[in-house]
């Protein structure tokens, strides 16, 4: 399928292959696994606010669904394309596995600048991506949420739509939602505070102190912006921020709530705040730290700039940050390397508990969900690090090698229909 050949999706084959032959895994499964089990290609013609129709492109990409609904974001940006949104669905297959969550893999997208639309528009392209996707997501089909270019907004939209084809509410359709229509406390910093939670276990089994570490971010968004702030109210110093047009650093330490204050209010370039000194996203990832967190978009650590890189943890926000070659160079180098599908978990994990809620109609305190999480969090770390010890092999091959024995586990017990 020539659509899905794009540097993310041989990327995700490229780690797939990899474990698969060092686990031996059955030749029919791994055909089968490397590709989506269902991929739907829409148009969207949406009526813009001067009255002209403008025709957008949005997919939705069904990985697997061998251990129980899929699950995955839906992204908005205008670099979407199949292979992207197949990539990270299937990464998502081994994330939801290794939490031991009982979904599969998804995703979504449009290919869109979300940025560029009028509330309106917005609104009218995301019921009209909602009522194309309709057929395939459903609480026990396929559950979306939010990704990069969409909120809660979004899915209150997606969630409305979905409603009013059946005739009644359903909240469990999407996760990320509003709170007054069934969204679930601790979601909007799910994944940075999942983030931080493998960091610290890192940081523990490595004999840091947290209090004397220094942290470098890339990217400012959900993620980022929530990782930031967690990480300094755990006693950690975070040295550097940015977003699309560069970053700020300060070695004594940036003022990251009255970042994230004026994120939430005024927005604008990182840059513009005078708060640290203007900085590039490539000499943020070169900068001496304890801690480096991409959690912006993928491939941006690649064998061109991974020898430069001077931190002992690499926590991944983002997902497929960093490309096979960079593996190679960075486990060389020392760095202990947390993987996207283990350290960026903490989203689909709470997605999960809102879910649940949904279904069940009762809802949890939020510190509940924040210990339920911590728990899941902190026995996925240790289980990949035993796993990593015990095959001798990387972070990244034990987390994919557990994940990916997971679902086969699950394909070999249900057999082939028909």
């Amino acid at each position: 399928m020539n659509e899905l050949d794009t540097p993310t999706f041989r990327l995700a084959v490229a780690q797939f292959d990899r474990a698969a032959e060092t686990m031996n895994l059955d030749p029919n499964l791994r055909e089968r696994l490397k590709l989506p089990q269902r991929s739907l290609v829409v148009s969207l013609p949406v009526r813009m606010d001067d009255g002209h129709i403008e025709v957008f492109t949005g997919y939705r990409v069904q990985h697997d669904s061998s251990r129980g609904p899929s699950k995955g974001g839906i992204r908005y940006h205008p670099d979407v394309n199949l292979g992207e949104v197949a990539a990270l669905a299937m990464w998502m297959t081994w994330k939801c596995a290794l939490a031991d969550l009982p979904y599969g893999g998804a995703k979504g997208g449009v290919k869109v600048s979300p940025k560029r639309l009028s509330r309106a528009e917005l609104q009218r392209l995301t019921r009209r991506y909602a009522a194309e996707i309709f057929p395939l997501i459903g609480p026990e089909k396929d559950v979306p949420a939010p990704d990069v270019g969409t909120d809660a907004q979004v899915m209150a939209w997606i969630m409305d739509t979905y409603s009013q084809q059946v005739g009644y509410a359903v909240p469990g359709v999407v996760t990320g939602k509003p709170l007054s229509i069934g969204g679930s406390l601790g979601r909007e910093e799910a994944t940075g505070r999942g983030v931080v939670d493998v960091t610290l276990e890192a940081l523990r089994h490595l004999k840091i102190d947290v209090r004397n570490a220094k942290v470098a971010i890339q990217g400012f968004g959900n993620v980022g912006s929530h990782t930031a702030l967690i990480m300094q109210e755990c006693g950690a110093r975070v040295i550097a921020v940015s977003d699309v047009t560069g970053g700020i650093y300060n070695p004594s330490g940036l003022p990251i709530p009255d970042l994230v204050r004026r994120n939430k209010t005024a927005g604008g370039p990182l840059r513009d705040t005078k708060m640290g000194d203007a900085i590039t996203n490539e000499e943020l990832l070169q900068l001496e730290c304890t801690v480096l967190v991409p959690a912006a978009l993928s491939e941006q650590i690649t064998k061109r700039n991974a020898a430069h890189l001077r931190c002992r943890v690499l926590a991944e926000g983002a997902n497929g940050p960093t490309t096979l070659e960079a593996d190679q160079i960075l486990e060389d180098k020392g760095v202990f390397i947390l993987p996207d599908i283990l350290t960026n978990s903490g989203g689909v994990i709470v997605s999960y508990f809102e879910w649940v809620q949904d279904v069940q109609r009762f809802f949890w305190k939020a510190k509940d969900i924040q210990e339920r999480l911590h728990e899941i969090q902190s026995s996925a770390f240790h289980r990949t690090l035993e796993f990593a010890r015990s095959k001798k092999t990387s972070m990244r091959m034990a987390a994919l090698m557990s994940g990916i024995d997971k679902v086969a586990q699950a394909h070999l017990q249900r057999g082939l229909y028909p």
